[in-house]
């Protein structure tokens, strides 16, 4: 999977992009602030249409714009795809091949990518809500199905919440449209749940062993789901879930109302990192966050391209100067000649260049992008 050219306008201070990629290793070189994790954003959202630094798309438009506008050229297998959002003040529209998409679930998909950036830290030290917004990204842009029923999981979960509130304040007294909305919720939940189940049980067994050879078998890593609700177990099928998360919201139901309020769910729930049995998010050294996120990192890539049969590309958010020369080794060595990888940082000192051979350089500044020729490294 390859981007060949892309386009931006008006996106952050992205104003007039237009540039093409190597298709194996591409470095931004530029100060803070002059717009390198602007562009990465801009590919992010061009593949899954969320941003992984706002919920808000307005904020997205540049300041004094009516819109902002990204465009890419897809290389996908012997494929050649064109795919184009617009972001306005009333959403957003998407374009496949100059045929716009009703529904953003058609659109997802067609590009993938896995971004790494100093944040992803926060997956073990933040909080819950963090790693929560991980699975539905990561899960949601290669499976059409879980992007699906996690949406309208949210839509319905609202609306039981607002429902729930009106109860509470006894603006309403109909239980049975209460029923109803549990009943949707139980079903849409079991749909949830099932999927993460299923993509974090590959992601343990791949991040395990890139751990392993991070750390140098040092201690065992292991990712747990943790469901908020009570008896549900990775070996249930989906109808057990749905039975189970039922039976909660029959059983809870004068809590939450009292409440107003979900109290458990797939919104609720957690995704747990364990270094050879003990807590990492209360336990673990700096040096061992990193080879976590760097491990799940590589294991992202190979669910995409589990799943997918393709590799997607890598964006790496200034993160080189986080990683130590073992840990920068572990990463490129591993990606080498697999995925078309973009590269931002403040300068070229530090990365290990005996694994990257040959890479395409550009300057940023200002939201501007320049190729840079003849660049001397090593």
């Amino acid at each position: 999977m390859l981007l060949k050219r892309f386009l931006a306008q008006h996106f952050r201070n992205l104003q007039d992009v237009d540039v093409s990629f190597d298709p194996n290793v591409n470095i931004f070189i530029g100060k803070n602030a002059q717009g390198k994790t602007n562009l990465l954003e801009a590919i992010s959202f061009l593949a899954s249409t969320r941003s992984h630094r706002t919920s808000n798309d307005k904020e997205l438009i540049a300041f004094g714009q009516e819109y902002a506008k990204l465009s890419g050229t897809v290389q996908k297998s012997q494929v050649e795809l064109d795919l184009r959002v617009l972001i306005n003040k009333k959403g957003k529209k998407v374009w496949v091949n100059h045929l716009e998409q009703a529904k953003i679930s058609a659109y997802v998909g067609r590009l993938n990518v896995v971004l790494f950036s100093p944040s992803d830290l926060e997956l073990l030290k933040g909080a819950p809500a963090v790693r929560r917004r991980f699975m539905d990204q990561e899960f949601g842009q290669v499976n059409a199905s879980y992007l699906y029923y996690a949406s309208n999981y949210r839509q319905v979960l609202q609306q039981r919440n607002n429902y729930l509130r009106q109860l509470q304040f006894k603006r309403d007294k109909d239980l049975i449209f209460l029923s109803v909305l549990s009943d949707q919720l139980a079903g849409l939940a079991a749909e949830v749940i099932v999927r993460r189940f299923q993509y974090l049980t590959f992601l343990n067994q791949v991040a395990q062993k890139a751990y392993s050879q991070i750390s140098e078998a040092r201690e065992v890593l292991t990712l747990s789901y943790r469901p908020s609700i009570p008896g549900i177990s990775k070996h249930d099928s989906t109808e057990a879930v749905y039975q189970t998360v039922k039976a909660y919201f029959e059983a809870q139901q004068a809590q939450e109302v009292k409440k107003g309020t979900t109290l458990a769910g797939p919104h609720r729930d957690d995704l747990e990192f364990d270094l050879d049995g003990s807590n990492a998010h209360a336990f673990a050294s700096q040096g061992q966050q990193r080879s976590i996120a760097l491990s799940l990192k590589l294991a992202e890539i190979q669910l995409v391209q589990h799943l997918t049969h393709e590799y997607p590309l890598l964006l790496l958010d200034d993160v080189m100067s986080e990683l130590d020369h073992d840990r920068q080794r572990a990463l490129l060595g591993y990606l080498h000649g697999k995925t078309q990888t973009f590269i931002t940082t403040t300068d070229l000192t530090g990365i290990s260049w005996e694994i990257i051979k040959q890479p395409r350089v550009y300057h940023i500044a200002a939201g501007k992008i320049k190729f840079v020729e003849g660049v001397e490294h090593g």
